[in-house]
């Protein structure tokens, strides 16, 4: 199991994400990532399709993120 990530969004299609924590005092390399997942405020909720890429990009901030299966 990769760190911050279940089996059970592994297997799904759809992530439902939710940015729980501020950004405030983050490194700019934490901004950025959500802000391409297409997060920009507290409790922002975006509906992402299961990819690789995605998953790196959740798995980075995952401190930061709730994130659901859909």
């Amino acid at each position: 199991m990769t760190a911050g990530i279940s089996e059970d969004i592994k297997k799904a299609s759809t992530l439902k994400i939710t940015l729980t924590r501020s950004l405030i005092g983050r490194p700019d390399a934490h901004r950025k990532i959500a802000k391409t997942l297409g997060l920009t405020k507290t409790d922002d909720v975006v509906t992402r399709a299961n990819t690789p890429t995605i998953l790196g990009n959740v798995r980075k901030i995952s401190h930061l993120l709730t994130v659901e299966a859909v």
